[in-house]
Parts: structure tokens; C-alpha cells; sequence
């Protein structure tokens, strides 16, 4: 079939491929049928990046920041880092309140985050996420942590 995936058959079944480099393009071909599988079944995600860099004012480098998406009407965030010597400053939490506002403007009712039991729990959990799930043992000898908070008129 030119073009389109070729029809499955016992007589020529797909081949598996163990890869430690896949290609970048294979996999968002892969990711972007994964999306339209699940808009058929569960609607129009409208889907779309979000991201607050931290930079440095004089260079211009970014040296940290927050990305996530949001789907659903809901804000996953994916990525916070602050550098060591620019925490416990408030960046954190702004970047988080930020990250919030807009989706509170995507029309977002819900942000969920999972962190490690060595990183910030704590601190999700001071800016008003409740924990709903967790891992023992990932990474071994510490928890994975899934938290949750609602938002816009779903806070309310």
C-alpha cells in the first residue's frame, strides 16, 4: 500500500526492533497516531505546549523553567528546574502560578504533576496539590508521587 500501513497477516506479521536511539521523527509519528486514537475515542484534546523559561537577564541563557502541556482541560506539568543557588527565592512558585493562570485561560479544570519523594513534594503541596498516587521504590529507596489540584471554577 503506498502510503499507508500495510494490512497485518498472520503469513507476514510486524517485525520488533529493540533501539536505544529511535528516531525523533519515527516517534512523533508514533506519538501523533497515539493522539488521534485517543481524540477519536475521547474528543479533541486541543492539546498544546506550554512553557515558562527562566533566563538570564544580561545573556539571555536560559538556566531553568517550567514545561508541560495542556489536554483535556487539564495542565500536566512536566519539567520544573530551578538552579541551586536561585531556589528558595520564589522563582518556583511563580513559574507555577503562571503555568496555572494560563491554563486557567486554556480553560483548564485540573493540574497534575508527579514528582520523587528527593524533590518537591513538599512544595506542590504548599502551593495547594493533594497527593493521588504514588510508586514505592521508583527510583529504589524512594517514592514517585502523583499529585493533583483543581482549577478555575473546579477550585472553587
Amino acid at each position: 500500500m503506498a502510503g499507508g500501513t500495510p494490512p497485518l497477516t498472520a503469513e507476514a506479521p510486524p517485525r520488533l526492533r529493540l533501539t536505544d536511539t529511535p528516531d525523533p521523527a519515527t516517534q512523533g509519528r508514533i506519538l501523533q497516531a497515539l493522539i488521534a486514537s485517543n481524540e477519536a475515542r475521547a474528543g479533541p484534546s486541543a492539546r498544546q505546549p506550554l512553557a515558562i523559561l527562566l533566563e538570564d537577564q544580561q545573556t539571555g541563557e536560559t538556566m531553568g523553567g517550567l514545561f508541560g502541556r495542556t489536554a483535556w482541560r487539564w495542565l500536566t506539568i512536566e519539567t520544573l528546574f530551578i538552579p541551586p543557588p536561585l531556589r528558595a527565592a520564589g522563582l518556583g512558585r511563580r513559574l507555577v502560578a503562571q503555568a496555572e493562570a494560563e491554563a486557567i485561560r486554556r480553560d483548564c479544570i485540573g493540574a497534575w504533576v508527579d514528582t520523587f519523594s528527593h524533590q518537591a513534594p513538599g512544595f506542590y503541596e504548599c502551593l495547594g496539590y493533594r497527593r493521588f498516587a504514588g510508586m514505592e521504590d521508583h527510583p529504589p529507596g524512594y517514592h514517585r508521587i502523583f499529585l493533583r489540584k483543581p482549577l478555575g471554577s473546579a477550585a472553587g
